[in-house]
């Protein structure tokens, strides 16, 4: 009798203790002297330099964010928090923490009519780099602050990049045989599926502190072989709703900057291979560069296409209309292309073909390679703008030229130099004037006189704010004048703008900078070029500096320009983390609409 009452008081016990270890193991209390609820560090798992502060239900008002520089320089973030933001993330968000260091967070509002403020200690997780092999210079990024004027002290900018994967692509698309092939042969690859690297995407303050990062494998899986988690992640584009729109291979994402996923969008049947482009237009449709799936060339060959189609979808990811750029230009026009320096075609980098031209290929085989027809990259579209004025796109297509196409699919304009156009298009290109509007005179490969110069290879053709008629693009500057330099050391890039008259059919170059900073500013692929209304100044991303030095990681140039006196005011260096790695564009970020609605 004893032993059973033992046994049942030991039974009681046990219970007991479960009880208490379960209770042990409650949510994280609210901080000692604050208000609301706990903190939570990298809230949504993928972005481990934010923070949410759980509000408890509560309704705090006049929410103001404020992370605290580090000693000695630190550069402090600060931003308001709206209603609809507080909501959505059921808290305060905390944007621009330092990794690996104890962040002090200050956060004033008011609850229940009273003024309150709490301060915050979070301790934040240091950055990891999940991927890397033998050509690792570095672990991360570095950035390196050259120059910067102290009104652009609070600056911040988010860097769209990547990095080389460790296994290389493994996955390609297959295409059919052709009549002409043998019932034993294989079957030939096309598109550019194989077109991936690992996402690097982060925002660096002015004194080269990471101060957000987005995990690779929020977005990214190398290992396994689901072809909806490859790509390239590009195109970062804001929306009216403070989110960022981006495409990657075969889906279009919608993020926050809080780290919050909004939306993976499968790219609908028929479409293949989105990289480079995203853009909201102003009812709230997204303008993708897609490609064809199983694209029926007049010749009867069936081909998967390249970087040569745009698309409208609708949040839902229903099409709304597409341009089939084989039929609008001409897949044939070489101008550029037989030229071309094979070392760089956008992400794709061949160190022993530098400085070599591609030459007149019209059999060349298919998939993501420069050449004409479709089924090869005759386009190579990298950029696409909406310009609600006459409901048309303008797009960037690098081997070809910057142009303007409307929803009838007709071409207004072609911003180019003329060699090479033929089948009626020849009319529609534009002709250069100089500042009083007269003609100037220009040799067919676009050397012109009085100053006046076309882009190259060029990427991001933005129309810019408030000033209709005015675009300003990232002129690379590859294969200028349709010919290699005689020397490498010859090439140079420039952020450009133009001034158009589709009524006259004219143009004029109204600003450009970076030719006297010649190579050492070069950057022969990717890069983005915007005009900045509130400094004024013109905001360049050299993505590629360096890309062929195999000493240190390819260099992503932030630079600020003054638009009036052509100072620099803000140039930071960002070394990639491999050599031959290039970054793909940067942005300013606005956290006002990031978090203020």
């Amino acid at each position: 009798m004893k032993l059973i009452r033992l046994t049942a008081a030991a039974a009681l016990a046990a219970l007991a203790s479960s009880a208490v270890f379960a209770e042990s193991m409650p949510p994280a209390p609210t901080p000692k002297g604050t208000h609301l609820g706990n903190v939570i560090v990298n809230p949504y798992g993928f972005s481990p330099l934010t923070a949410v502060i759980n509000r408890n239900t509560k309704h705090p008002t006049d929410i103001r964010v404020t992370v605290k520089g580090k000693p000695e320089g630190g550069v402090d973030i600060t931003y308001d928090v709206g209603r609809s933001t507080l909501l959505s993330n059921d808290g305060i968000p905390v944007f621009g923490l330092y990794p690996d260091y104890r962040n002090t967070v200050v956060v004033s509002y008011k609850l229940d009519g009273r003024a309150i403020t709490d301060t915050y200690s979070i301790v934040t997780p240091a950055l990891t780099m999940p991927y890397m092999d033998n050509r690792n210079i570095t672990a991360l990024p570095q950035p390196k602050v050259t120059k910067l004027d102290t009104a652009f002290r609070d600056r911040l900018y988010l860097v769209n990049s990547g990095t080389r994967p460790p296994k290389g692509s493994e996955v390609n698309w297959i295409m059919p045989k052709t009549p002409q092939m043998s019932k034993s042969a294989a079957n030939p690859s096309g598109g550019s599926l194989a077109f991936e690297t690992i996402p690097l995407n982060y925002v660096v303050d002015t004194q080269g502190e990471f101060r957000w990062w987005l995990e690779p494998q929020a977005i990214y899986d190398g290992i396994n072989y689901d072809i909806a988690d490859r790509g390239y992640a590009m195109g970062f584009f804001p929306t009216k709703s403070g989110t960022y729109t981006f495409v990657q291979g075969q889906r279009w994402i919608e993020m926050n900057l809080a780290g919050r996923i909004v939306a993976k969008h499968p790219l609908p049947p028929g479409y293949i291979d989105l990289s480079h482009a995203s853009w909201e237009m102003p009812n709230g449709n997204i303008l993708l560069r897609a490609a064809k799936y199983r694209y029926h060339r007049p010749d009867g060959q069936i081909v998967q296409s390249v970087r040569d189609f745009i698309i409208e979808v609708d949040r839902s990811g229903n099409v709304i209309d597409e341009w089939d750029l084989n039929t609008i230009l001409d897949p044939t026009r070489d101008a550029l292309i037989k030229n071309l320096d094979l070392g760089a075609v956008c992400m794709n980098v061949d160190l022993d073909a530098q400085g070599k031209a591609v030459g007149a290929e019209p059999l060349a085989p298919f998939g993501d390679a420069a050449g004409v027809g479709t089924g090869r990259n005759w386009a190579h579209v990298n950029s696409v703008a909406y310009d609600e004025s006459d409901d048309s796109i303008i797009i960037s297509a690098r081997h070809q030229g910057v142009m303007k196409i409307g929803r009838d699919k007709e071409v207004k304009w072609i911003l180019a130099p003329s060699e090479g156009w033929k089948n009626g298009l020849e009319k529609k290109l534009l002709k250069p004037v100089d500042k009083d509007g007269r003609p100037l005179k220009c040799s067919s490969t676009g050397d012109c006189e009085g100053g006046f110069d076309f882009t190259y290879t060029q990427h991001a053709a933005w129309p810019r704010a408030s000033k209709n008629g005015t675009i300003v693009v990232f002129d690379n500057g590859q294969v200028r004048h349709y010919e290699q330099p005689a020397l490498p050391e010859m090439n140079y890039s420039r952020v450009v703008e133009y001034k158009i008259d589709p009524k006259t059919m004219t143009v004029k170059q109204t600003w450009a900078y970076g030719k006297d900073r010649g190579y050492e500013s070069f950057a022969p692929i990717t890069s983005n070029a915007a005009y900045q209304a509130d400094k004024d100044t013109m905001f360049g991303f050299y993505g590629s500096v360096g890309l062929f030095d195999q000493t240190k990681g390819t260099i992503g140039r932030l630079q600020e320009v003054d638009y009036k006196t052509g100072d620099v005011k803000v140039e930071i260096d960002v070394y990639n983390n491999k050599a031959s790695a290039p970054h793909y564009q940067g942005h300013i970020i606005d956290l006002k609409q990031a978090f203020a609605k």
